[in-house]
């Protein structure tokens, strides 16, 4: 996905030196995003449904991914995302699910092509000096993930419009104003 995790991801991908970078989204302008943030190829998967998006995935990939994320947390993300990973490989569920329906995780598939999955939301407190030091030496540039600045009030309607969908990239609270009352 081309929110804030999506693209956090690519951009992480990208220093760290992935060849291929794969960023798939229904939104254009989150794919645009998804570029400038790193990726090397963008799948736009509101065109031809989910085989589709897979059958780009894999052969993009050739064959499949070696690592798989799902940013966005919808079902049909979730379950594309293990669908794309090639043998021995793994998938992240980064994105907290959507929605309210479950994803339909092909275990046959999770078995059969020996795939890890595992979870993960947010890094660990160890990672964070590594991280800096990025930021620092201006590899990694997260004031590029901004999408837009608001104040608390808007913020807290912001996190409450997460559960129905992401928003292209990343919405910062910059303004507290200390009479407000949530």
């Amino acid at each position: 996905g081309g929110g804030g995790w999506g693209l956090s991801c690519i951009m992480i991908a990208a220093t760290e030196g992935a060849s291929k970078i794969v960023a798939v989204d229904v939104s254009g302008a989150a794919l645009a995003k998804a570029l400038e943030a790193g990726a090397t190829h963008i799948i736009d998967a509101s065109v031809g449904g989910d085989s589709c998006t897979r059958d780009r995935v894999i052969e993009l990939t050739n064959g499949g991914a070696d690592l798989t994320l799902d940013a966005a947390g919808f079902p049909s993300t979730c379950e594309n995302a293990v669908w794309c990973v090639r043998r021995g490989g793994r998938m992240v569920q980064v994105g907290l699910p959507i929605g309210g329906k479950n994803p339909v995780i092909p275990m046959g598939i999770v078995a059969g092509r020996e795939i890890d999955i595992s979870g993960s939301h947010g890094m660990a407190a160890s990672d964070m000096p590594e991280v800096l030091r990025l930021v620092e030496k201006g590899i990694l540039d997260p004031k590029r993930l901004v999408e837009k600045e608001v104040g608390l009030e808007e913020g807290a309607r912001a996190i409450m419009a997460m559960d129905k969908g992401s928003p292209l990239g990343i919405t910062m609270i910059t303004e507290f104003d200390q009479t407000s009352h949530l």
